[in-house]
């Protein structure tokens, strides 16, 4: 199964390329730029040279027709030219967002919420994807870069998923807990996605509030989310 990011160079998605390359999942990371993609990957390759990375760089085109399942990861801004760009390579494919509407889209603070449309970035990326047959799944909204990017260390995190599909989020769970220390947890249909999305603006404010890098969120008391 290949995993590609889209949008891959950025922090964000760059950090969850290394995490699932280091645990042996085959890595394409995509971005508007091939050569900036190529460059990435030959730069993370020698960072990590202690690890065996099946890891490689194309543009966001390629890399969405080469991936079996997609992760986006790129802001706001430039969600929609991005998905209209790689929507012939989505079809029947499970598509993971992690865009989360933040008013530095426009100019704004980052702990601040934009209300959309569609009820949330990942609803939109459904109303864009829609008749491709697209699995759309709200993912990794809440995990900061720096645990992405805190190799070797565990991430003290749990990834909150939503999403219509019963059966892609089963594989997207399995996928998303190759990653150490974090737990996928289901929390219903993909219109959940409004709430989870709103948490991350939280953690932010948190982490600025107490000088922190490392904020998340784990989800107790509920007896199939725990060892």
């Amino acid at each position: 199964m290949k995993v590609a990011v889209i949008g891959g160079t950025g922090p964000q998605g760059l950090g969850i390329a290394k995490r699932f390359a280091i645990e042996g999942v085959e890595v394409i990371v995509g971005s508007r730029k091939e050569e900036k993609a190529l460059t990435i990957v030959e730069e993370t390759i020698e960072e990590l040279k202690d690890y065996d990375l099946n890891i490689v760089g194309m543009a966001n085109e390629d890399a969405a027709k080469e991936g079996d399942i997609l992760i986006l990861t790129v802001p706001l801004a430039a969600q929609k030219p991005t998905l209209e760009g790689i929507k012939e390579f989505c079809t029947d494919k499970i598509v993971l967002d992690a865009t989360v509407p933040l008013e530095t889209a426009i100019g704004g603070k980052p702990f601040r919420f934009i209300d959309l449309m569609e009820g949330s970035a990942a609803e939109r990326t459904a109303k864009i994807l829609d008749g491709t047959g697209a699995k759309v799944i709200c993912a990794f909204c809440n995990i900061s870069n720096s645990h992405l990017s805190n190799i070797p260390n565990e991430i003290d995190c749990d990834c909150l998923i939503a999403g219509d599909d019963k059966e892609a989020k089963e594989i997207a769970t399995e996928l998303i807990n190759k990653l150490p220390g974090v737990k996928a947890i289901d929390t219903g249909i993909l219109e959940k996605s409004r709430i989870i999305e709103k948490i991350t603006p939280l953690l932010i404010g948190l982490n600025i509030k107490y000088r922190s890098h490392y904020g998340g969120l784990r989800i107790t008391g509920i007896p199939q989310f725990e060892d």
